[in-house]
């Protein structure tokens, strides 16, 4: 007897989710549910269909990239160049109310192009930058929440390792990705960099600027530059050999891991135990995002075999407003999704059905996968789940309580989703830069 599609999503999804409520691991819940739906819908030849599907899966070129790019940010994380980093925008920016503030958003920036992750800049930054402009009398919500907004930048910027799996599993380019990803997150940067000065401007006492006698002069200032000059030139190296056409994303992270060890021996921080820790983490994290991406690709082969796209787009059919209603729909889905599921698991569960919906209502998947990465950008910061709400309060002063980081987070998400709609309404602000260099 043949399931319906309804009572096949039920069991699938209500058994993955009822998996991860049991504190089962996701890429066991997805792997799993998807191997003994495959076995109860089709027997056990279709197993075999399972291992081609995985193993097809672990042979794409562009996964080399993912390895590479996180070991480029361990290395350069253990090269101390956050500190340096900060140090240069206090010089340069602490005379400014809000100023710090302003510097530690400029850092995030910069980590977020060197790291590719979210993490790592949010907990350094917390490290570094928290105890300063708290000791700057600094307004602890003004301070959480720009460390929180930043750190998330990572998961847009690219290297973003978020945007080669979202490639790879969405047959989407990973460079004009990364290209859209410039422009959005320079857009994102904006609005965060103005909030912070129209609202020091107003209230300086959130933001105080630094005493003239703790002022950098001029050729400290000249002098503190020299700290940018090796990741600016990282930066460029990585993505300017993709955007040249010079190499493809798997390539400039192989450039990008052999130059972040170049610039731990210039910071003469490349050490034996730095290595090695760089392998370990890189070794950990690889493999969790390929366990995850071999159980997606069964989940979603499978799902997609029973009917599944049709549901969805019946589904989104009846929401009011033509083909903007669907896109405006999927958008609401992931911010709600987003409060409660990591990224990766989002991806997992909607891209595949999203996609093929969004290309045959004619839109550029390269705008719509900006979209969703900017999504999942607020995901990092929507409570209760928000993964930089944890990374924070993992690293902060015990005077800091979680209401107070969930509070700082407020005019930061809100300023993400203007982003999201300015970039629904002129999705130039996306597809611009792609289109200049790629088409």
């Amino acid at each position: 007897m043949m399931l319906s599609i309804e009572l096949v999503t039920f069991l699938l999804f209500g058994s993955f989710l009822l998996l991860m409520v049991a504190g089962v691991p996701l890429v066991f819940a997805l792997g799993s549910s998807a191997v003994i739906g495959t076995y109860f819908l089709w027997g056990p030849e279709a197993l075999y269909a399972v291992g081609i599907r995985t193993f097809s899966s672990s042979t794409s070129f562009v996964l080399l990239a993912i390895p590479m790019f996180i070991f480029m940010g361990s290395m350069l994380e253990k090269s101390g160049i956050a500190g340096d980093l900060y140090t240069m925008m206090q010089k340069w920016l602490g005379g400014v109310h809000g100023g710090l503030a302003v510097g530690t958003v400029f850092v995030c920036t910069i980590f977020a192009a060197l790291v590719g992750v979210s993490g790592a800049a949010t907990v350094t930054m917390a490290l570094v930058a928290l105890p300063s402009m708290l000791a700057h009398n600094y307004h602890k919500g003004l301070s959480l929440g720009c460390i929180a907004g930043g750190g998330a930048l990572g998961v847009l910027i690219p290297p973003s390792v978020l945007m080669i799996v979202l490639g790879l599993y969405t047959n989407t380019s990973v460079g004009m990705l990364f290209l859209g990803g410039i422009t959005a997150g320079l857009v994102i940067v904006t609005l965060f960099v103005a909030y912070i000065l129209i609202v020091c401007a107003l209230k300086p006492e959130l933001g105080p600027a630094l005493p003239r006698g703790e002022r950098a002069t001029w050729p400290e200032k000249f002098s503190a530059l020299r700290s940018v000059i090796l990741p600016i030139l990282l930066i460029f190296a990585v993505l300017g050999s993709i955007i040249g056409g010079a190499a493809t994303p798997s390539e400039a992270a192989g450039l990008g891991a052999m130059g972040s060890i170049l610039c731990a021996l210039v910071y003469r921080k490349l050490t034996w135990k730095a290595v090695y820790e760089s392998c370990t983490i890189t070794l950990r994290l690889s493999c969790m995002v390929m366990w995850i991406i071999f159980a997606a690709a069964i989940f979603t082969s499978l799902y997609a075999a029973v009917g599944a796209d049709e549901l969805v787009r019946s589904g989104l059919s009846v929401l009011p407003g033509g083909d903007w209603g669907i896109i405006i729909g999927m958008q609401i889905i992931w911010i709600v999704m987003g409060c409660f599921l990591d990224p990766v698991g989002i991806m997992i569960l909607t891209a595949p059905l999203f996609f093929p919906i969004v290309v045959q209502m004619g839109f550029d998947p390269v705008w719509f996968g900006v979209l969703f990465i900017v999504n999942m950008e607020m995901a990092f910061l929507t409570p209760p789940f928000g993964f930089n709400l944890f990374y924070i309060r993992s690293v902060a002063p015990p005077g800091v309580t979680m209401g107070d980081i969930y509070k700082s987070i407020t005019p930061f998400v809100l300023l993400q989703a203007m982003a999201l709609i300015l970039m629904m309404i002129f999705p130039e602000l996306i597809t611009w830069l792609p289109n200049q260099i790629m088409r």
